[in-house]
């Protein structure tokens, strides 16, 4: 039967390109199969590149996020007496109202593509959150006494850090039960002479790991001093304060509701390409002044070694660590607090 041409599939028997490969019409067929050969190798290295994204992307989605869970800024909360575990009647079903915004906002982690959560119960004796109505696959962190308090848990392998329920700082207008860290014994905090909340206090520990805040819910003067130091933080406001103990509030549904989209928001941000969520941070060296009720808790905090007492009521501690100013004004807390 007759040669068919290589190059061009066709049945002359005396096309010049039948016979040993010599010919032009061979050099033809050479060169297209070195193009064929060249196509298949950009194709194989693009798919190879989109895997490569795809598994990015899976990597960017499998993060682990920390919740600093409070009570005073969840939606319905405006008097001390719910917050009260000691034979308060309203108190157990408060606790139902923060476990609720904590359930939701693991809720819209995880819908976001956060892989493990880890929750700090950080209210009063820090055991408050009911743990079979959480998502089953998060881990909370309960009682106390716990050496980093609200923080305890934190540590580098989290990628980001949320706070629920909290609320603005001692000495702000029209919030609900203003306090930080205590309502009894502190009068004023205050670091390199910025008012502190516990939002500020908690946001530097977690800077310290490396861990940036992207989420608050609270009332609106809770989200004012988050935006205040965290740009870019996703706040939701769940109530408007009017005074210490009246706020007009959402209702527990639409409370959840806001935070579970929220915490998505701002997961979803911080995985999204030019991401510049960043861990906050107080300049060195870093200087804290506290000013509890009465002197008579002064006189007892001044105890602590490398403390100074500036004024009557007010105890400083300075350090280039943010740690151990951390870990100084706790042991203050504790000094001050002993005594009435």
């Amino acid at each position: 039967m007759p040669l068919k041409c290589r190059a061009f599939n066709c049945a002359k028997s005396n096309c010049r390109s039948a016979g040993d490969g010599s010919t032009d019409a061979s050099r033809r067929w050479t060169s297209m199969m070195a193009t064929v050969v060249l196509t298949l190798r950009v194709r194989a290295a693009r798919t190879s590149r989109t895997e490569v994204r795809g598994a990015l992307r899976v990597n960017r989605l499998s993060m682990k996020l920390y919740i600093s869970a409070d009570m005073e800024g969840v939606a319905g909360i405006t008097a001390s007496e719910q917050t009260d575990p000691n034979g308060q009647p309203e108190y157990p079903q408060s606790c139902k109202l923060m476990t609720g915004e904590v359930a939701a906002a693991c809720q819209g982690a995880f819908a976001a593509g956060v892989s493990d959560i880890v929750v700090n119960d950080s209210h009063w004796n820090m055991r408050n959150i009911i743990h079979e109505e959480l998502p089953p696959q998060v881990r909370l962190i309960r009682g106390s006494l716990k050496p980093l308090s609200m923080n305890q848990g934190l540590d580098p392998s989290f990628q980001a850090a949320a706070f629920i329920g909290y609320h603005a700082p001692v000495g702000v207008a029209d919030a609900i039960l203003d306090h930080t860290y205590s309502g009894e014994s502190v009068y004023d905090v205050r670091i390199n002479g910025e008012l502190c909340s516990e939002a500020r206090i908690n946001a530097a520990m977690a800077g310290e790991f490396g861990v940036p805040v992207i989420f608050i819910s609270g009332d609106q003067n809770a989200c004012a001093d988050a935006k205040s130091f965290l740009p870019g933080i996703e706040a939701v406001e769940v109530k408007q304060a009017m005074g210490r103990y009246s706020a007009a509030s959402l209702s527990p549904q639409e409370a959840r509701a806001a935070i579970k989209n929220g915490i998505e928001r701002a997961v979803r941000g911080l995985q999204s390409e030019g991401a510049r969520a960043r861990p906050f941070s107080f300049k060195t060296p870093i200087r804290l002044e506290l000013t509890f009720s009465s002197t008579a808790r002064a006189d007892v905090a001044s105890l602590l070694p490398g403390s100074e007492r500036p004024q009557a009521r007010t105890i400083s501690f300075a350090h280039e660590d943010y740690t151990t100013v951390f870990k100084a004004f706790r042991a203050l807390l504790v000094l001050g607090g002993s005594i009435s």
